[in-house]
């Protein structure tokens, strides 16, 4: 027997949530909560903290610095070398050298705040992110209109990319952390969930030796709209458009749809209802002082940073009241 359920949106909305539980055949199948294990069995040469790790401190991670440090922050006292111009995609960018000899990737334009924010979120949460760093008045060694930029760097030279990952053929899927990755980049409306967009990279290891990550390297296209119809492209650093956007558009049995109308959707394809609720869960341990500071670090002014995170904590909730559903998955 097929039950419906009404959720109240953020918006003050009710939205009828369609709940395909159809529980004799849920208990026929065995669908439980936990269906999808925390480790990526498949390939026993990529472990789960390739992709992944488990944080024991998500209350006391600083955000506004991220996975990068403050002595290591790069400088705008100094003339950086052009190595390449990418007039290529929605931001415009280039690969950069310091006289200190790291390099570093440039992106200037509405995506380098976004993707500052998202970075910093993920890898408070687990996730493997490059240190990244928000700053203008930044010199180059030779003439360009971009000069000087609000922009987002990135440190390109502590890690070597052998690669892309796909989103529909990884050593991942089953996992729990998977699932929560792509639920995480909805939670804040990233509607690009493009192959190359994801990197491979090697780092140095404690021992020595190099570490291999999956990293979702490109985030910009966030905190906006899912569609721009035709074309299957949305908005980017938008509060309005966040503000009217909702999350769980429905439920069927142990799968969940989230509000998605933009590029790549077979990559929902295998999302869980225990996947997002995992996912929130994690999210919800983030303060929002912390929330806070992941925007000061991209540079927002107060109010639009307390508007991004009142809707983002809406959405953590909408996600966690499917907490109500899994019960009656379990039952």
């Amino acid at each position: 027997m097929n039950t419906a359920m009404t959720l109240t949106t953020t918006r003050g909305a009710r939205h009828l949530i369609a709940i395909g539980l159809a529980a004799a055949t849920a208990t026929a199948c065995g669908v439980v909560l936990n269906d999808r294990p925390r480790t990526a069995a498949r390939n026993p040469g990529a472990p789960l903290s390739e992709l992944w790790v488990e944080p024991q401190d998500i209350a006391s991670r600083n955000l506004l610095i991220g996975s990068g440090r403050p002595e290591t922050a790069p400088s705008n006292n100094i003339e950086y070398k052009v190595l390449k111009f990418d007039p290529s995609g929605y931001s415009k960018g280039f690969d950069v050298e310091a006289p200190d000899g790291r390099k570093w990737d440039i992106k200037v334009g509405k995506e380098s705040q976004t993707e500052i924010v998202l970075s910093r979120v993920l890898w408070a949460l687990g996730y493997y992110q490059p240190a990244t760093y928000f700053m203008d008045g930044w010199r180059l060694d030779e003439q360009w209109d971009l000069e000087g930029r609000a922009a987002r760097f990135r440190l390109q030279s502590d890690h070597t990319v052998e690669g892309e990952w796909n989103w529909l053929d990884n050593p991942f899927e089953s996992s729990r952390a998977f699932g929560g990755l792509i639920a995480i980049n909805l939670l804040f409306n990233n509607w690009d969930l493009k192959n190359n967009n994801n990197r491979v990279y090697t780092v140095p290891g404690p021992d020595g030796t190099r570490i291999r990550r999956y990293v979702v390297q490109d985030l910009g296209a966030s905190l906006g709209t899912f569609q721009k119809f035709p074309y299957l492209i949305g908005t980017r650093n938008e509060v309005d458009d966040v503000e009217s956007s909702s999350f769980v558009r429905k439920v069927e049995g142990s799968k969940v749809e989230l509000t998605y109308r933009g590029r790549h959707q077979d990559v929902l394809r295998q999302l869980r209802v225990a996947d997002v609720i995992w996912a929130c869960e994690l999210m919800n341990e983030l303060s929002d002082d912390q929330l806070d500071d992941a925007f000061k670090a991209a540079k927002y002014d107060e109010g639009t940073r307390a508007r991004f995170i009142k809707k983002i904590r809406a959405k953590i909730r909408e996600g966690l009241e499917l907490r109500k559903f899994a019960a009656v998955l379990e039952d």
